[in-house]
Parts: C-alpha cells; structure tokens; sequence
C-alpha cells in the first residue's frame, strides 16, 4: 500500500476529500499529516481520523532530520494541499518528483508568491477572465513552476464574487485532486491496482 503525507495549512478541506477517497481504497493510505500552524483545522481533522500529524516551523522543514523522519514513512507522494510555505530546495531534492501541489488557477497564470486562495480569485475576477480552474502539478525549486500534471477548467460568471469563484474552484479540487493521486500512483512500478 502506497503512502501519501499531505501538508496543509488551513482548515484542510482538500486533505478530507483526499482521506475520505481512499477511506476503503487498497491503494493507499494517508500516513501523516504535517501543518506549519497549531491552530490549523486540518490537525482536528487528523485527530478525528486517527492520522499522526506535526506541526513544524520553516527551520525544521529544512532540516535534515525532519527529511529522515518522512523518510520512514516512505511516502509514494507528499501532497500539498493548500500549504501556503515555499518548499525549500533541499527537501525538492530529497523528494524529487514526489512532491505535488494544487494551485486554484491555470498556471502558469495568477501564480508566485502571495498567490493563493482569495488573492488569486480576486486577481483573476480583476483580470477579467472569462474561465478559472485548478492546476495539479510537480513541485520544484520555483513557486508554481513545476511540470503540470492535470489541469481542470470552470466557468467565470459575470456576477461572481472571490467567494463565489472559490466555491466552484473547490469543487474542481475535490473530485480531481485525489483521482490524480490515484493516476500518479497507478504508474508507479510497485502499483498493486490501476484505474
């Protein structure tokens, strides 16, 4: 069975979708959860799902030994599920293609760093664009730089608000971020099931 670890930051809605998937599916587990803010929901929701979870600060998510210690999780993938710190570049290293993020736009537009959450549906209503959507891609050394796996569109509705705009943005997120995740571990060599 594969493990994912999924690092969060707010109320982890992204994290439920991704647990409740693979609540009864041979695939995979998720094995940690890892959030830089005590107060994050998405720790509750570890503790009511019986997940470990840690929370962490930027020293010790690049410290050698907190790489060791995900390292004995064996993570098939480590999932960013709106986690809103740059990943350093020595832990992109130490899981070269094995890190994913989300991102609530088409990259590679309303990305870098700030652009998260509100701040991109509101840049993107500013924009006057007609479609949003959601991008799943590899995480490297740069902010939303990596190679894009999957990207999900949606229209933009001439009376949408940001709010408006994140709900529709969210339902993207939560049918096709754990189907991607499913995807990605199906083409690994040591995959026991496929979609």
């Amino acid at each position: 069975m594969h493990s994912i670890i999924i690092f969060a930051s707010g109320k982890g809605s992204n994290a439920a979708a991704i647990i409740e998937y693979f609540r009864t599916h041979p695939m995979a587990t998720v094995s940690l959860i890892v959030s830089n803010k005590a107060d994050a929901g998405v720790l509750e929701l570890a503790k009511k799902e019986n997940i470990p979870s840690r929370v962490i600060d930027r020293e010790t998510l690049k410290s050698a030994e907190f790489v060791a210690m995900l390292e004995n999780y064996k993570p098939s993938l480590i999932v960013l599920a709106g986690f809103l710190w740059k990943i350093p570049d020595e832990f992109v290293v130490a899981f070269r293609n094995r890190i994913i993020n989300i991102h609530p736009a088409l990259l590679p537009a309303f990305g870098g760093k700030g652009m998260y959450g509100h701040n991109v549906h509101q840049a993107v209503l500013e924009a006057g664009h007609k479609e949003s959507g959601i991008t799943i891609h590899y995480v490297d050394e740069v902010y939303d730089n990596g190679d894009i796996i999957l990207q999900a569109r949606c229209k933009v509705c001439p009376q949408d608000d940001a709010d408006a705009l994140a709900k529709r943005i969210h339902t993207l997120e939560h049918f096709y971020f754990p189907r991607t995740i499913e995807f990605l571990l199906s083409q690994t060599s040591d995959a026991t099931n496929t979609i």
